[in-house]
Order: C-alpha cells, then structure tokens, then sequence
C-alpha cells in the first residue's frame, strides 16, 4: 500500500471553497443567474458546495447541472447534463471537477456548452496538478499543487480530505 499524505484537511477544504465562491461572485457579479455544472460524482458534489456558499454570498439565480461522461471511453462519447430544468443558451456557466490533471475530463465536459451560445464559461477545480495534456486551464482553483505523474490525488469530499498517494 501507499503512503497517503493528508494535503488538505475540513478546515482547508471549506477555506478554499468559500475563497473559490468569492472569486467566482466577483467574476459573475454583474450577472442575474449562473448555471453551476459540475461532472458527476466529485466534482457534483463540490459544485453544490459551490452554489450553496454562493447563495450565502450573493443573490445571484443559480441552477445546478450535473455532468454524466464515460471516464473510460470518454472520446467519441457526448456528455449528458442532467437536472437543467431550462436551456443554457446565452447563460454563463461554470464547470466544476475535483481534480485537473490531463484535461481529457474536463475537456469532455465543456463538450456541451461548446456546441450552443453561452454567454461565458468558466471552469473551476479543487486542485490542479499541472500535468495538462490538452489546451485546458482552470480558472478558480483550490490548490494549485507540483506532482509527479506517478502521484495521485484522492479527493474524498465525505470525508473532509484531500490525500496525496
């Protein structure tokens, strides 16, 4: 077994998602709703803990979307959102994931909001791990944190930590 190293604990994980909630109303201030979509499960569940901290902040009309890819053949497959009760056209839309590692997930899941006219998107992850493959940056990030490859980083949002393996 691997040793496991506690990188963020529940005290760092509310810090850091109140500051994303922040950083996300002063990006969207402006607006009248915000669509929050985050990929199914992990970054869902963040997504949610995003929209909650948000409302606490800001009177914002915010919509809550999850995210439905096929992580192991994620190429070739469309990305399902589920729970929009509306269309996201000329909305502004906030992807959220767990971890950004090589992009390939969070790629797949801007795959839906590419393809109709939103107004703008934004995507916002946990942590970042900078071993980017393809063209994606995060724009709200946790932590930002240096890994090797071989590393992994497992978020486990139940239980209020953040490991490094």
């Amino acid at each position: 077994m691997r040793d496991k190293t506690l990188i963020l604990n529940e005290e760092d994980i509310t810090l850091r998602i109140r500051r994303m909630a922040w950083e996300l109303f002063e990006k969207h201030q402006n607006q009248k709703e915000l669509i929050i979509a985050g990929v199914y499960f992990r970054g869902f569940e963040l997504a949610k803990r995003l929209a909650k901290r948000l409302q606490e902040i800001c009177d914002l009309k915010i919509s809550l979307a999850e995210l439905h890819i096929d992580k192991e053949k994620p190429f070739g497959q469309t990305t399902e959102v589920k729970g929009l009760k509306e269309d996201f056209e000329g909305k502004c839309i906030v992807v959220v994931d767990d971890v950004l590692n090589s992009g390939k997930t969070m790629i797949n899941a801007l795959q839906p909001f590419l393809i109709k006219r939103v107004y703008s998107i934004t995507t916002a992850v946990l942590v970042d791990r900078n071993h980017n493959r393809f063209p994606i940056k995060a724009d709200i990030i946790g932590l930002s944190l240096a890994t090797t490859l071989q590393e992994h980083v497992d978020v486990q949002l139940e239980n209020e930590s953040v490991y490094l393996t």
